[in-house]
């Protein structure tokens, strides 16, 4: 079908059911008694352009049954990626595969190879949530452009088959029409309809706006999706956790080196007896309900950032205490307390030892993040650190390993040098093990003693898109509301010989516009028009 010319003068084009002017029925399904209203009969381009690629991707994107898949899939991705933790929050010192073959097995292995473990920053969530941008902007613009283009078109005369093929329509034989109509004027301005006249016939019209609320949902879906999108730029989000020692200095993630912190110290408290309110949990569980648990920390600025191999030059900006509510900020950064460890080993002390009479030919003390590997005691003694294993476990094809860099279970092979074993001996220790693998010696190493110390676990969040998201929140429950509570309701009022023409439509609350129809003719002498889906059991088009 080719654009054609409606009798009323207005050009029609290709696939509009009917004139967007005067209402003139252009094409009907046969046995269609009433008119579909729902984008006002207006041709969309995605069911009259079907040639070129675009249209083709134009077409795709409107369908509605496409953006409910493109949803649904983009719903079923984000909860498998909640099935196990992604990698930001698993611990920093372990692979990401060791991690999840480790902790979860097949599974585990699994979710990592599948690429599960980074699933919201991978390329292909990215692309859904692309996809189902587009097709929110093609969807709406399919729809929204011609029917905003025939609300604004639209005639106060209308065509008498327009009106005859509404859903609520009603013809009342009068001869003395003037005094009626002016009635039902009054009456639909009484009810807060805003009347349009024209040749003595009427157009009333309210909650216009109504019709744009499902529109304005999907602008602010749009707005969400970029807030959503733009959390994977750099400098945009962070939300990462930093594990900093006492006495440690580290550098804040997410800044490329511009600041560092420092852990001064980490404070932990519990109640005591003197808290009479937790005094009956602190009988049942002891003294392990926490108080306070706070970072006395020190905030740095790097002048060198930006210098390819410079050394860090630090200068202090701020300094203060970090608590669980009472975060640190600085520049959109806020660092906040939301966890610790307490009784990591720091350093262990060793002992030369002849083993027949006890005697000791000095100590060593192995900083267990950076041991020293050669220690020299004096007097021809000296101690060499061949291997370390942090966190250490016997593996039967491999032997001694190490699960992680963390100085979870610390073992040393040590090789002792004195003037009788100038060729050295080979010693194995662990926590409560003292091994001799090469045969039996004649020194060995005591343990001595053991340094512990707390970690502070600090999250660094920063959001620049927070506000994008809030607005666009704010704008989707304007357009939740504008559709939910309002609705658009017109009637048409005409005169047509010796007879009175009204018809009304309404884009839902067919019982409301039904009352107002019933006040507004009301002693005017016109008969109450009737629901002709109810009467010829139609179906009930918006």
């Amino acid at each position: 079908m080719s654009n054609v010319k409606c009798e009323c003068g207005h050009q029609i084009k290709a696939g509009t059911e009917f004139c967007e002017s005067c209402g003139k029925p252009i094409t009907l399904i046969e046995g269609q008694k009433l008119l579909n209203m729902r984008y006002e009969g207006v041709a969309r381009r995605s069911k009259t352009s079907q040639k070129t690629i675009v249209d083709k991707i134009w077409n795709f994107f409107s369908s509605v049954k496409v953006g409910i898949w493109i949803i649904f899939l983009t719903l079923v991705a984000s909860a498998i990626g909640t099935f196990l933790p992604q990698e930001m929050y698993i611990p920093q010192n372990i692979t990401p595969a060791d991690f999840y073959k480790d902790q979860y097995g097949t599974i585990g292995f699994l979710f990592y190879s599948l690429g599960f473990h980074n699933l919201y920053g991978s390329w292909w969530y990215m692309l859904l949530l692309a996809s189902m941008g587009l097709s929110l902007i093609i969807a709406s613009l399919d729809r929204v452009v011609p029917l905003y283009r025939a609300l604004k078109k639209q005639r106060v005369t209308r065509h008498d088959s327009f009106l005859k093929r509404q859903r609520i329509f009603g013809v009342t034989p009068i001869i003395d029409h003037q005094e009626s109509i002016e009635k039902v004027s009054n009456n639909l301005k009484e009810k807060r309809y805003k009347v349009r006249k024209e040749n003595g016939n009427i157009l009333a019209e309210k909650g216009r706006f109504s019709r744009w609320g499902p529109y304005v949902n999907h602008l602010g879906l749009i707005i969400v999706l970029i807030g959503a999108m733009l959390r994977f730029f750099p400098g945009m989000y962070v939300d990462e956790i930093l594990w900093v020692r006492d006495g440690e200095t580290e550098t804040v993630p997410g800044t490329d080196r511009k600041y560092y912190i420092k852990n001064e110290k980490f404070i932990f408290e519990t109640y005591g007896e003197e808290d009479e309110k937790f005094q009956e949990t602190i009988d049942e569980v002891g003294n392990t309900i926490p108080k306070t648990y706070q970072t006395n920390a020190i905030l740095y600025k790097n002048k060198n950032q930006g210098m390819a191999g410079a050394k860090p030059e630090l200068v202090q900006i701020k300094e203060g205490p970090i608590t669980v509510n009472n975060p640190m900020k600085i520049e959109g950064f806020a660092f906040y307390q939301t966890s610790y460890r307490q009784g990591e080993f720091h350093k262990m002390r060793f002992e030369l030892e002849e083993k027949e009479s006890g005697e000791t030919f000095g100590n060593i003390e192995l900083d267990l993040l950076n041991p020293k590997t050669n220690f020299d005691l004096g007097n021809g003694y000296r101690v060499e650190v061949l291997d370390y294993f942090p966190d250490f476990e016997f593996d039967s094809e491999e032997g001694p390993i190490t699960k992680s860099s963390l100085p979870n279970n610390p073992a040393f092979i040590f090789k002792m040098f004195t003037p009788e074993t100038p060729e050295g001996e080979t010693s194995f220790v662990a926590i409560q093990q003292n091994l001799e693998p090469l045969g039996e010696n004649q020194y060995k190493m005591t343990f001595s003693g053991l340094d512990v110390r707390s970690l502070s676990g600090l999250t660094i969040r920063k959001d620049h898109t927070l506000w994008i998201l809030g607005i666009g929140g704010f704008i989707f429950m304007i357009g939740l509301i504008q559709g939910l509570y309002w609705n658009h309701r017109r009637v048409w009022v005409q005169v047509h010989g010796d007879e009175v023409l009204i018809a009304a439509h309404t884009s839902k609350n067919w019982y409301g516009i039904k009352k107002d129809i019933e006040y507004v003719v009301e002693s005017t002498g016109l008969n109450i028009p009737a629901d002709q889906a109810e009467d010829k059991g139609e179906k009930k088009n918006d």
